[in-house]
Formats: C-alpha cells, structure tokens, sequence
C-alpha cells in the first residue's frame, strides 16, 4: 500500500477542515497549522509533499530550499507575491493559486465603497449615529452618472468593476500595460496613467502587487489627481504609498479614499490614517460571500489532489515548471 503523502496547512481562516479532509481523504495525511511565517510552519513542513497556504509569508528562497519533499505550493487566495516564484521553479515547485472565486464579491465590494464615498453614506451614518440629522456638513455631493471612473489594472475583477460602473452611467477609463490597444473598447477607453489619474473622479485600483506596482500610487500620482477625487483601493494595500496617502488627504489633494486593503495590514491603532471623515476602511473583506468561502476552501485542496494524483493542475502561476518539476508532470 502506498504511502499518504503529507500536506501540511500553514494557516486558514475557517472553522472546519472537512473540505480539505474529504478532498484528499485516502491519498493524504493533513497537519493543520496556525501560524505567521516560515519559522514556525517549517517544523512541519521541512518533510510535507504539499503546502496549503492561506496568509503566512513570505515564503522565500530560503524556506523553499528546507522543504526538499514539496511538489505543490496552493495558496488559496488570488495573490501570490508572498512566493519567491523563481525559487519554487527552480526548485521543481509548482505554484497555483485561486483566481475565480470571489471576482464578484470584490468587484461589488469596489462599487459598495465608491458609492459610499460619493454619498457620503459612512459620514452620514455617524452624524446620525450621534444624534445629529443634517444635510449641509456632508457637501458637496456630485452626481454619478456622468461622471469618470478610473480603472488602473484591467483584469478580470476590474472589467466586472467596468460593468457596474457602467450601470450606474459613468464614463470608464482603464490603463494596464499588458492589455492590448483595441481589446475591451466595449467596455471602456484605454489610457495612459496620467491621462486616467488627471481625470477620473474616483480612481479603483486592480494590479497584482509586483516590484513595478508597489507604491505605484505614491506622491507625484496624488498630484495629478483632482481634488474632488476618491481613491478606492480593494487590490493590495502596498500598491499605495500610505505616508504619501496620509500627506495627499491632509493637504486636501483628494477629497477621501476607501481602502479594503492598507499598508500595513492590520492597521495599527493609532494610526493617521484612521477616525477621518473621509476615509472609509474595511478589514480586507471584500473576498467575503459564503460562495466565495466555498470557492476559496475547496479551490487549493483540490489542485493539491491533481498533483499527488499524477495530475496537471488548473491554475499554475509559474507555467515554466512544467516538465521539470518534483511530481514528474
């Protein structure tokens, strides 16, 4: 009888493993774990077949090195920037991620904070909140229809983001380097970074966090932005530079931002960034529905499962390893 191979959970956010224990029951052994980082999942993971990781990072060149047994890396999320790619290929690791299961609650979730912040909802439900039950403290407020949304990253959370804007009358605006000139016309203007920040009204942010992306929006992008602008963020938090943020909101560059994502992650308390009137910030929920939980639970388990099935997975974030990996595939 073949040995079960050994997957080892670094962390998860869930009450149950059932999922994972019915996905892999028969072909592998599960060692749950709650932890932050290498230091503490390594003493598991050094001889694992398989690694689920949910948040616990960053796993570096270092850590791939001390887990010489690894085939697979799943993250059950969408990101993988907390993956030294490189190492985990030249290692022979292949990498996958989950990128479908909660397009459209973050999509909602970036229209929700916009609409917030163009009706000033948050603001007005803590005046009301504190028994006050006025119009003029929340001016001005500006119609949405007709005005311009500005999409920076054009994937797939960004175009379900155009959709709705759309809707709502708005004028759409993209820029994304990797998208061709001519592709998505029906669903927006591609535009240079510039052109888009000089013009839209609320500016949504949707790149991956890469090298070039980091603190993309930093001060000279709040410079080109109106002073009427909102930033909405439900992409990653580092994609913003906060210092340069917290400057641009106290010299009045922007009118406010909404953020389901910040730098650091948690916000710390105190920080400048918290208890003004126009900053409405969200504890990184946007994934959350209780389909996307059953997306993003059974998506990792089950590309682990191909792997130690002789099988190619689905959504492989390193493709270069294909031929030349640990599980022969």
């Amino acid at each position: 009888m073949a040995k079960e191979a050994k997957v080892v959970i670094t962390d998860y956010v869930w009450e149950s493993l059932e999922v994972e224990k019915t996905i892999l029951q028969g072909l592998a052994s599960l060692v749950p774990m709650q932890t932050k980082g290498p230091t503490e999942f390594l003493s598991q993971a050094a001889d694992c077949d398989a690694l689920l990781n949910t948040y616990a990072g960053p796993i570096t060149a270092d850590s791939i090195a001390k887990m010489p047994n690894c085939k697979i890396i799943a993250r059950y999320g969408i990101g993988v920037d907390t993956i030294d790619l490189e190492a985990a290929t030249a290692a022979g690791i292949i990498v996958t991620n989950n990128p479908t299961y909660c397009l459209e609650e973050v999509a909602e979730d970036a229209m929700a904070l916009l609409l917030a912040s163009a009706r000033k909802i948050a603001f007005f439900d803590r005046m009301v909140r504190n028994e006050r039950w006025e119009v003029p403290p929340g001016k001005p407020i500006f119609r949405l229809a007709g005005s311009t949304i500005g999409l920076v990253g054009f994937g797939n959370i960004s175009r379900l983001v155009a959709v709705r804007a759309a809707a709502f009358g708005m004028r759409v605006l993209f820029s994304d380097p990797f998208v061709p000139d001519g592709k998505f016309s029906n669903l927006g203007t591609k535009v240079e970074l510039d052109q888009l920040l000089r013009e839209a009204d609320f500016v949504s942010l949707h790149p991956p966090l890469t090298a070039q992306t980091r603190k993309m929006i930093n001060a000279d992008a709040f410079s080109k932005m109106k002073s009427t602008a909102y930033l909405i963020n439900c992409s990653r938090g580092p994609v913003v530079d906060t210092d340069a943020l917290v400057k641009a909101l106290d010299e009045k560059q922007i009118a406010g931002c909404a953020l389901d994502t910040t730098d650091p992650e948690p916000l710390p308390y105190p920080h400048p960034l918290r208890n003004r009137e126009n900053v409405i910030i969200n504890p990184h929920a946007a994934w959350y529905s209780e389909q996307a939980m059953a997306g993003l639970q059974s998506g990792a388990p089950n590309e682990v499962r191909r792997v130690l099935s002789g099988e190619w997975p689905i959504n492989v974030v390193n493709p270069a390893v294909r031929g030349k990996n640990r599980a022969g595939l």
